[in-house]
């Protein structure tokens, strides 16, 4: 059954067609529940529905019930970063060692023999053109990748230290940090990136992440729902949906605490998006177009989990739109924003200028979002 909650006025068709939409997304394999919300940029009318059971005590999901926005965080630490710069506590074109003490990344970055890690800037990290190994998909040889681990094993934590220890063991970068310069740069997809972010927002603040969060976005943005896991503020808040990694639940709470991924509700998100993508999150409203100023193609991965091509990235934010080639033969509506590895979304599509939300919190269904969204926007404007 879907459960539905709305404001204002919503056209003829639109309730419907999200409901319809909901359903289907629950009835997809090994999908539990699913939660879909959508506004227009006129504010006019705001449309969350849910369907499924939330956790495995069959208690259903709702439109206020919190779940894990898995990499959507990427952009919250990216508007984090980006309101420091403005506060003057960082430059995104620092280099990294500036901020991290060299005894904690040296030899991070190993390529043929060479260290290249004072090569590397903050810009690097937020546009993933670091070319560091992906520190939860990728293994040193004859070992599991740290996601099999905790799926495959069991629960476990871990702290920047040990990620970055893991680092280098992976036999190598994949490529070398150049100089940004206009042109297009080789990125590739890596959790590692912005796990660095996290350490440097600490590192310029001395403020645990989650407190700076709470200043620069959650407390300006009036979210009172939105927190990471382990953190003082998450025992204040209610159940959360359980994120699945195939059959099994990833009953998980220290490794989800390591992953330091952010808990939201539909509409927090939603409120959030608004307010980076107009820019009103900021000092100076102009300051968010540098996630989206210039565009980089992710390179094809073959890490299931690990988003590629055709998807391009700008500054923790990812675009998503029809291949140059295939523009004359097919319409796929433009989103920017970001996708999660457990099948979470949270985009804006600025030629219909709608914000979409959700979620099927399932480890085996990254590319939902891809295939479901796009066509959704297509319908929502059929429906104007």
């Amino acid at each position: 059954m879907v459960d539905s909650v709305h404001q204002g006025s919503v056209p003829p068709g639109v309730a419907d067609l999200l409901e319809r939409t909901v359903q289907e997304l629950v009835g997809l394999r090994g999908i539990r529940h699913a939660i879909l919300g959508v506004q227009p940029g006129d504010g006019s009318y705001c449309w969350i529905s849910s369907a499924g059971t939330a956790d495995t005590t069959g208690a259903p999901m709702t439109p206020q019930t919190p779940y894990c926005l898995a990499s959507v965080t990427k952009l919250y630490i990216g508007a984090a970063v980006l309101r420091l710069q403005e506060r003057g506590k960082l430059s995104i074109d620092d280099p990294l060692a500036e901020h991290l003490p060299a005894k904690m990344i040296s030899g991070l970055h190993r390529r043929r023999g060479v260290d290249r890690t004072a090569e590397l800037t903050l810009r690097h990290l937020l546009g993933h053109a670091s070319g560091l190994p992906e520190y939860l998909s990728e293994a040193p040889k004859g070992q599991k990748a740290l996601l099999n681990l905790v799926v495959e094993d069991g629960d476990r934590s871990w702290d920047i230290s040990e990620l970055i220890d893991r680092v280098r063991a992976i036999k190598g970068s994949h490529f070398n940090p150049r100089p940004f310069d206009g042109r297009r740069h080789t990125v590739r997809y890596s959790d590692t990136n912005f796990q660095l972010l996290m350490a440097v927002i600490e590192a310029v603040t001395q403020q645990p992440v989650h407190d700076v969060f709470a200043t620069l976005i959650y407390q300006p943005l009036g979210l009172t729902r939105t927190w990471q896991p382990g953190t003082p503020q998450a025992l204040e808040m209610p159940p959360a949906a359980a994120p699945w990694a195939g059959d099994e639940p990833l009953d998980r709470p220290l490794a989800l605490r390591s992953f330091r991924d952010i808990f939201s509700t539909a509409d927090e998100t939603l409120t959030f998006l608004r307010a980076l993508i107009s820019g009103e999150l900021f000092d100076d409203p102009t300051t968010a177009a540098l996630m989206w100023q210039h565009w980089n193609p992710l390179g094809f991965s073959l890490i299931p989990t690990a988003p590629g091509w055709p998807i391009e990235y700008g500054l923790a934010m990812m675009r998503f739109q029809a291949p140059r080639l295939l523009r004359s033969f097919v319409s796929i509506p433009t989103l920017i924003g970001h996708s999660g590895a457990t099948g979470s979304w949270l985009f804006y599509a600025p030629d219909s200028d709608l914000y979409i939300t959700g979620t099927v919190d399932q480890l085996t269904a990254p590319a939902v979002p891809f295939k479901k969204l796009p066509r959704l926007v297509e319908r929502l404007n059929a429906t104007r």
